[in-house]
């Protein structure tokens, strides 16, 4: 079983993958649950989670303390779920960045493959307005691919552990 990561673009996302050997029920329980994306964050951004250890579901809002440079709050809200197979939340931007920003989708797809998980990350900004999207897609595309392929091996070893 190969664990190496691979990744591919199309214009309005990036996506990378990863066989991770663990059930999909263990990683979906790590990406449900806000208060931990700071153990699997491969970009180094996240902080903690301002909410408590319960489980998110659709429609679920979550905030999450961040620090880019300089410290800020996103509001993310769970717009996919399917229990230990799909969940997605879209991150928006704090006021009044959120009339420029209107913001993108992290997704993270599992597929069981014999005894192990394939895990498909995606950063799929089509929600975003079309001019910050090409922006943003040009400024940070490079960027986020390597902090996703980064967050992909973080995923498994907090799994694996």
């Amino acid at each position: 079983m190969s664990n190496e990561t691979s990744s591919r673009t199309h214009p309005e996302a990036v996506t990378v993958e990863r066989l991770i050997p663990a059930d999909p029920e263990v990683i979906f329980d790590l990406l449900a649950h806000p208060e931990r994306h700071s153990e699997f964050d491969g970009s180094g951004t996240v902080r903690r989670s301002l909410r408590s250890g319960r489980k998110v579901a659709l429609g679920d809002s979550f905030g999450m303390s961040m620090k880019w440079g300089l410290p800020y709050a996103t509001r993310n809200v769970v717009r996919e779920y399917e229990e230990n197979r799909l969940i997605a939340w879209q991150t928006l931007a704090p006021s009044p960045l959120d009339k420029v920003f209107t913001g993108r989708t992290w997704r993270y797809e599992l597929e069981p493959v014999d005894d192990a998980t394939l895990v498909r990350e995606t950063w799929d900004t089509s929600t975003e307005r079309p001019l910050t999207r090409t922006l943003i897609r040009k400024r940070l595309g490079g960027l986020t691919r390597r902090n996703m392929e980064r967050t992909l091996e973080r995923i498994e070893a907090a799994v694996t552990r």
